[in-house]
């Protein structure tokens, strides 16, 4: 049995700092000593879904113990937690599909205990067993997690950027290598340069994209924008619907056609068929921030023979990926430290919402 200070979200909007007890893992299931988790706009959603929950999804620490069925793992190494937890053996796993496993993803299969503990009273609150987000609750002294959940990474990368792979920047980077494949030489445009905008970016320059176009409506934001890869820049209307006015700047920039890719990465839903304003006659449009509600769509933006695709995660293929992404930051080519704008005690997590709410940071973190 473990002791662990957590954030609990209540249902009702709020949250508070508790002590929660953790079984020791079993079969495939490993405790895992949180070092860093990230700090999303997903966690804030979860104060209000209507039960208790252990909060945070995005994490990365040292494998504390191991259940006598682990394999891979042992005491001591240094992993990324991963949320799309895959079986490996579902239609959707077997077709490659890992992200949206059909036994173990609590997206896809509707469940934020999927994948855990043998009996649901593992982790316990007030003598009560406990949810925890995503089947991980990152925003804990301690987690217990299947093994895979876990991906092993080096144990010099700081915690607090090995911790923001496993949710932005796995869903900006991949919805651009996985989903979209990007080609070396393309035209790019991507609608907000918050933490998923600007790990879009990072993965257009990574593929050798020509140009990258950053849209957003603070000048601050666009100032990192061009930090982390974009080429132009332009600063965005509040009142401009649908981004009209800024898709003919970015026709401008892409010959008078449009870009060839747009990313939507501010999961505001007016904007959902803004990408679709921005592309060519047979461009890509991706939402990429998961709008998750009706939204009206003039056809008319489809002409002639544009994609508009809806990727969950960036297609991540945790145990392929990720290390892909540790790679690429080891060499200087992807930015991790750069992207945490500050590191909270798990005591300040209001202030890091307010923070996160606010436009802040491009990441903010908290470290255990």
């Amino acid at each position: 049995m473990t002791e662990a200070k957590a954030a609990i979200a209540l249902g009702d909007g709020a949250f508070s700092i508790e002590t929660i007890k953790i079984q020791d893992p079993i079969g495939d299931e490993v405790l895992v000593e949180m070092k860093a988790a990230g700090i999303c706009h997903t966690d804030w959603d979860s104060l209000s879904w209507g039960k208790p929950i252990v909060m945070g999804h995005e994490g990365a620490g040292i494998v504390a113990k191991v259940g006598p069925d682990v394999k891979n793992l042992k005491v001591g190494e240094h992993v990324i937690l991963n949320w799309a937890i895959p079986c490996y053996s579902c239609f959707q796993c077997m077709e490659g599909n890992q992200h949206i496993c059909e036994k173990n993803s609590a997206v896809t299969a509707g469940n934020t205990l999927a994948g855990g503990h043998a009996t649901l009273e593992s982790t316990t609150f007030k003598d009560k067993a406990i949810e925890r987000s995503f089947a991980l609750g990152t925003m804990a002294e301690y987690s217990l997690v299947r093994e895979a959940a876990c991906v092993s990474t080096f144990s010099d990368v700081p915690f607090a950027s090995a911790a923001i792979v496993s949710c932005g920047v796995m869903t900006g980077y991949g919805s651009v290598v996985n989903a979209t494949k990007v080609s070396p030489g393309s035209t790019v445009a991507v609608i907000g340069t918050g933490g998923v905008g600007l790990n879009v970016i990072q993965g257009a320059k990574v593929s050798g994209a020509a140009k990258i176009i950053a849209i957003d409506i603070k000048e601050e934001r666009l100032e990192l924008a061009r930090q982390f890869g974009a080429t132009h820049t332009i600063l965005a209307e509040k009142t401009d619907k649908l981004l009209l006015k800024a898709s003919e700047k970015v026709k401008e920039l892409c010959e008078g056609r449009g870009a060839d890719f747009a990313f939507e990465c501010t999961a505001i839903p007016a904007l959902g068929a803004a990408p679709l304003a921005m592309i060519r006659n047979a461009g890509t449009a991706v939402q990429v921030s998961g709008i998750e509600e009706e939204i009206s769509i003039d056809m008319n933006l489809f002409e002639w023979d544009k994609l508009y695709i809806n990727p969950l995660y960036g297609k991540a293929r945790p145990q392929i990926d990720f290390p892909k992404i540790i790679d690429l930051y080891k060499k200087g080519d992807l930015l991790l430290d750069e992207m945490v704008t500050r590191t909270y005690p798990i005591q300040e997590l209001k202030q890091a919402f307010d923070d996160m709410l606010a436009g802040k940071n491009a990441k903010g973190v908290l470290v255990f």
